[in-house]
């Protein structure tokens, strides 16, 4: 196996599991998923392509994750105590 697509899959992979905390709602986890994913497709591949690929990567997981979750109902001093 070619140890550049191995490392490629491994970057790609812990930059995916990195984005899930990167953003609150579903836009920002897509743009900081396209950075990570770009930036991480441009150091394993060494070219503009593999950036193009690991940003659309990216996007996709960062759009993909967990729904923003809303506060329904707050203490005095304005805090959430529970989520729906």
């Amino acid at each position: 196996m070619n140890f550049r697509v191995l490392g490629m899959g491994a970057v790609m992979s812990l930059s995916m599991l990195a984005l899930s905390a990167c953003g609150t709602t579903t836009e920002q986890r897509a743009a900081s998923g396209a950075l990570i994913g770009a930036g991480a497709g441009a150091v394993v591949s060494g070219d503009v392509g593999g950036a193009v690929v690991g940003g659309v990567a990216g996007a996709a997981v960062g759009a993909a994750t967990t729904p923003e979750r809303r506060c329904i109902e707050r203490n005095r001093r304005g805090d959430c105590v529970r989520w729906d």
